[in-house]
């Protein structure tokens, strides 16, 4: 995560302006940060170069005999905040420098915190512990903002807040299955959430065969690494009377377990705990601003893996709960955690409402492609409130529906449903989950596409993008308002 600091003035080695329609925003700016000879360079080059590109370009202009010796020019196409994110995204893989000095006069503060958020989540890099980054890594942001009212500070501190969530989001995800157990994702939720005031429990396999989670003890038996269950409980010392759950799945790693994936779909399966990786994150943002709602993530963590010990398909495994399910593929194992942890959550935390995300079915994406989530309620209200913050996030939801006429495909001669009663997929998925949620309003995240990247683009990283993370903070955000 970059160090981002606002400042009135500096004196800038590489700065970055906005270049809006009518040309680069120039006004505003101090005469130690931009002296004259080279505001008169930059308003002539940007006159000459023509207008201005898509959201997120860069015009590079060398000026090695002056200060600042690089100015660069970002296109903020309309100054929404989807634009200024990608502005900011754009800025932070162009700039090859450690640290960058970026003037905003005269932007609003949400267009000053989408920038920032931008610069943040474009920066990202993941490296390994124990490595280094390079010159030409971005390392340090001066946000010049002189005479900006207090809301401008406000702003950038929130952006700093969720991209760092997301980044996290993004370093569990993109972490190597080699070292991410159940075990270790416990430790890392523990690590990061019990000094901002959550209270973390890691309960082990001991104790989720007293509680009976069937699904989860069922999934993790094939590894050497047994299943965990993460508790994560936000309680604020000043609340209204909403107690919110998220569920993110946690398979830190899945090979199908009997049902072997193909060697080409199972090289990025390191990354299928990214719904656990968005709930974490989001939880992490909301407890840095104690925000005054009450919140409890759960993540069912085990690895699919296959051994003498692995479940088959056949096997009746009964839930928390008592509900019971037939295996009929190993690889439809993430349905099988979710339904624990949500049977649970709705017994024992009694919330007003839950949300679950995991990256479940590979016909979601199909359906939606690789940059919209599937969603799935129970609740209008709910439903409605998630769309609205996966637009404002720049993470975007479709409503899907539980068509009840594929309630039937579920059936089972032997338990009271089959995990896998086929196409069409997402939704068949969502109706195994739906009575695991009893009659507390539910959504349900399917998140397959949008949580992994073929390569960087826009706010997006290549590999895990923490797709959900920003969703969800909004989504708490607006039960405080």
């Amino acid at each position: 995560m970059i160090d981002i600091v606002v400042r009135e003035s500096a004196k800038a080695a590489v700065l970055a302006l906005c270049l809006g329609p009518d040309g680069p925003l120039l006004d505003g700016v101090p005469d130690v940060t931009l002296p004259e000879a080279v505001r008169t360079a930059v308003a002539t080059f940007a006159a000459e170069s023509g207008p201005a590109g898509p959201p997120g370009e860069v015009r590079d202009i060398p000026l090695p005999a002056e200060r600042p010796r690089r100015v660069l020019l970002v296109a903020i196409g309309s100054g929404q905040p989807a634009d200024m994110r990608a502005a900011g995204a754009g800025l932070a893989r162009h700039a090859r420098c450690p640290r960058l000095t970026v003037a905003v006069p005269g932007l609003l503060a949400d267009q000053v915190g989408a920038l920032t958020e931008g610069m943040a989540l474009g920066a990202y890099r993941f490296t390994l512990e124990g490595s280094s980054a390079t010159e030409s890594d971005l390392a340090a942001v001066e946000v010049l903002a002189p005479g900006a009212p207090d809301d401008v500070s406000e702003a950038i501190d929130r952006a700093r807040a969720l991209a760092a969530a997301t980044v996290w989001a993004r370093d569990l995800a993109n972490a190597r299955s080699s070292v991410k157990t159940p075990d270790w994702l416990g430790r890392q939720a523990a690590a990061i959430l019990t000094p901002l005031g959550v209270r973390v429990d890691v309960h082990e396999e001991t104790w989720l065969a007293a509680q009976g989670f069937g699904g989860v003890l069922a999934v993790g038996a094939g590894s050497m690494s047994p299943p965990r269950l993460i508790r994560a409980a936000w309680r604020p010392r000043s609340s209204g009377p909403a107690h919110l759950a998220i569920i993110g799945k946690g398979i830190t790693f899945d090979s199908g377990g009997l049902n072997l994936k193909p060697g080409d779909s199972m090289r990025t399966m390191y990354t299928d705990m990214a719904g656990a990786a968005a709930a974490l994150g989001a939880l992490q943002a909301v407890a840095a601003r104690r925000l005054p709602v009450r919140l409890t993530v759960l993540v069912p963590a085990a690895e699919n893996s296959l051994s003498g010990s692995a479940m088959r398909p056949s096997d009746v495994i009964r839930h928390y709960g008592g509900r019971t399910t037939e295996v009929q593929n190993t690889d439809a194992e993430g349905r099988l955690v979710l339904a624990d942890a949500l049977a649970y959550a709705v017994a024992r935390l009694r919330p007003t409402a839950v949300v679950d995300l995991a990256t479940l079915t590979g016909a979601m994406k199909v359906a939606l492609g690789v940059r919209t989530g599937g969603l799935f309620s129970t609740d209008e209200d709910l439903a409605a409130a998630l769309v609205s913050a996966g637009a404002a996030a720049g993470e975007p939801l479709w409503r899907m529906p539980l068509v009840e006429d594929h309630v039937e495909l579920l059936e089972s001669t032997v338990a009271d449903a089959q995990n896998a009663p086929g196409n069409p997929g997402g939704i068949t998925a969502a109706l195994f989950l739906r009575p695991f949620a009893g009659s507390v309003p539910w959504a349900h995240l399917d998140i397959a596409g949008p949580a992994r990247a073929a390569a960087d683009d826009g706010v997006l990283s290549q590999g895990a993008t923490g797709f959900g993370t920003r969703l969800l903070i909004r989504w708490v955000e607006s039960m405080v308002q």
